[in-house]
């Protein structure tokens, strides 16, 4: 998508609720399109960022940052979300996975070289995707690696940036200054 859809609201315009409830997301100085986009509906903020808080978070999130991100990324790929594929790339770096890990994410579960429990994720992630459900048979295989508390962070990441996805692919939100598209 050429153009935004939804117009972007600049920070200065900001009510002062929906400032302090992105502050938490955000680096000083910095007003990324995302929320820039999002906050045209503050009543739709105060309600999801809560939910998107929890997700993102190290302290209440049981998953490790790493494996979120990787979660993320494959949601972000599949969905063809090419704002979030490119914010998620930039976090994905800054935790420590290689480019090698972030290309076998692209390319799915039967990657060459992948982790076993990477491929978990990734199997976890494309069928939440196609079927809206984890089988049996990858579910039981992760439940080896992780507790009731951590799949459940699992299913409920994966579900937060599939709606991500679909609202930042729909308003047509554009790439901030600096991140590097990887779709064509």
């Amino acid at each position: 998508m050429t153009n935004p859809r939804v117009s972007i609201k600049p920070l200065s315009e900001l009510e002062d609720q929906t400032r302090e409830a992105f502050e938490t997301f955000l680096e000083p100085g910095v007003w990324p399109n995302v929320f820039a986009t999002l906050a045209q509906h503050p009543a739709l903020c105060e309600g999801w960022i809560p939910f998107a808080r929890h997700v993102l978070s190290s302290t209440t999130s049981t998953i490790s940052v790493r494996d979120r991100e990787i979660v993320i990324l494959r949601i972000g790929w599949l969905c063809q979300a090419e704002y979030e594929y490119a914010q998620h790339v930039r976090l994905a770096r800054k935790v420590g996975l290689s480019e090698q890990e972030i290309e076998q994410i692209k390319a799915g579960p039967e990657a060459e070289g992948i982790k076993k429990i990477d491929a978990l994720l990734l199997r976890a992630t494309d069928e939440l995707h196609k079927n809206a459900k984890i089988s049996n048979e990858v579910w039981q295989n992760l439940s080896e690696h992780y507790s009731t508390q951590q799949m459940m962070d699992i299913v409920f990441a994966v579900g937060n940036y599939n709606l991500v996805s679909m609202a930042l692919n729909s308003f047509g939100v554009q790439l901030d200054s600096g991140l590097v598209g990887d779709f064509q």
